[in-house]
């Protein structure tokens, strides 16, 4: 399934029904009153938040969302019919922006949330409304009111507890794959991962969390070089992020300047990114290269006042020390009930 993460709609509230001008005739009633009905109320257009959804590719190819109009008023004073609603179902985590102004709209981060994203129109008051003691027969009616229209911009940001960041190929997707069911694609190449992946990591009893394989980050990315901007939005939601650092192929003192590289895309696309709390590790220390050179690069961190963990999610060595560590910050970001 193709991962899409922006779309823009327009909808459309259906129009109220117009009133009815209408008077009674019947057999022994020869001057009968107005009895003209009201229109009917035009169906909303509504956005829901659904977890059955994980990406906005359906309304990548529908883009128009029109309502009905509500029913016409009739005579006997019978109110035109009710327009129904349209649904609009989204992923939870989509954002709801105008598309002309950038106005935020809505933000749904719940599953089941709504918004009615465009107010169907009321129905026209019919004849019968209008009449009175000095105006007994009044020949005219309300039209309905229009529905209100926009073209909306979505936007989707995954929602999970733990982003992994860090530059192409340093082995992300090994990493997600070994410790949930997910299996992005993996491969000897920069930019394997060319979509995000979810992955549920069960630990304990009855407990887990969500992990996110965000796609490499390069220098530039703030501005929509690789990856790029498509992909930073989804690091804002997450609670922590797990730094992961390639070492097996880089000279000495290479680590910092990598990481440092990331951290300056993640300030320069939202400062807020640079405050959440971060774990950096050293992966594929099963191989040789790695382990000659991880003390070094680990006291070069240590000097900074950096905790570096290492692992191998080839082997499974470290990888539960870093499940704990991510644990442990996830539980210190959960609000205090």
């Amino acid at each position: 399934m193709k991962f899409i993460d922006e779309a823009k709609i327009y909808v459309k509230a259906g129009d109220g029904g117009r009133g009815c001008v209408s008077f009674r005739r019947e057999k022994f009633v020869p001057h009968g009153g107005p009895d003209g009905g009201d229109g009917g109320r035009g169906g909303d257009v509504i956005i829901r938040a659904s977890l059955s959804r994980r990406t906005l590719l359906d309304l990548k190819f529908r883009q128009h969302h029109v309502a009905k109009q509500g029913g016409h008023g009739e005579g006997s004073k019978r109110t035109g019919k009710d327009a129904r609603d349209v649904e609009i179902v989204v992923p939870v985590g989509t954002i709801v922006r105008d598309a002309g102004t950038g106005e935020l709209l809505v933000d749904l981060a719940e599953d089941g949330a709504l918004f009615i994203v465009a107010k169907g129109g009321m129905g026209g008051r019919g004849n019968a409304r209008f009449a009175t003691a000095t105006r007994q027969t009044p020949r005219f009616a309300q039209p309905g009111i229009p529905g209100e229209e926009r073209r909306v911009a979505l936007e989707l940001k995954l929602l999970a507890d733990v982003g992994i960041i860090g530059l192409p190929n340093v082995g992300k997707s090994t990493f997600i794959s070994s410790v949930s069911a997910a299996r992005p694609k993996i491969a000897d190449y920069p930019f394997t991962t060319l979509v995000p992946h979810l992955g549920v990591v069960q630990y304990g009893e009855n407990e887990s969390f969500v992990v996110a394989d965000i796609p490499g980050l390069i220098e530039g990315a703030h501005r929509g070089l690789g990856m790029g901007m498509q992909f930073l939005r989804h690091v804002e939601r997450t609670s922590v992020l797990l730094h992961i650092i390639d070492i097996s192929n880089e000279s000495s003192g290479r680590a910092w300047h990598d990481y440092e590289l990331i951290n300056r895309e993640l300030g320069l696309f939202s400062a807020d990114m640079l405050h959440k709390p971060q774990i950096v590790a050293f992966g594929k220390i099963d191989l040789p290269t790695t382990r000659e050179k991880m003390k070094n690069e680990m006291d070069i961190f240590a000097r900074k006042g950096i905790k570096v963990l290492a692992f191998s999610a080839a082997t499974g060595e470290g990888v539960p020390q870093l499940l704990r560590e991510m644990i442990f910050r996830i539980s210190a970001q959960a609000p205090r009930t």
